[in-house]
């Protein structure tokens, strides 16, 4: 078991450094949740299935990340604020490789 530790930096521009689990097949959004970083019901509208851009990132850090699928690409398409940094938090799954990744949540709309 390896827990790693995350920067994230909610809508309201606090940074929170959270610790997530890498045995239990987390994603990102799911951590974010935990720890409660955004109103219930603004993130993860979707369950996590790459389909509301409720949960969409900035990915602050330069850690090499799966690349996007064509479902998340094409929400991405979709969305509002997207940046050249923009994932959607539920397509990234904690492993030991993120230790140390820092995001900032996109703004609700």
């Amino acid at each position: 078991m390896q827990d790693i530790n995350i920067k994230v930096t909610d809508r309201n521009g606090v940074t929170h450094d959270v610790i997530a689990p890498t045995d239990m097949a987390m994603n990102l959004m799911e951590v974010v949740r935990s720890y409660e970083l955004a109103p219930e019901g603004t993130i993860g509208i979707c369950g996590g299935m790459a389909m509301c851009a409720s949960c969409q990132c900035y990915v602050k850090s330069d850690h090499e990340l799966p690349e996007m699928s064509e479902s998340e690409d094409a929400m991405l398409a979709e969305a509002f604020y997207v940046e050249d940094n923009s994932r959607l938090a539920c397509q990234i799954q904690m492993t030991a490789a993120l230790n140390n990744l820092e995001i900032e949540l996109a703004p609700e709309y």
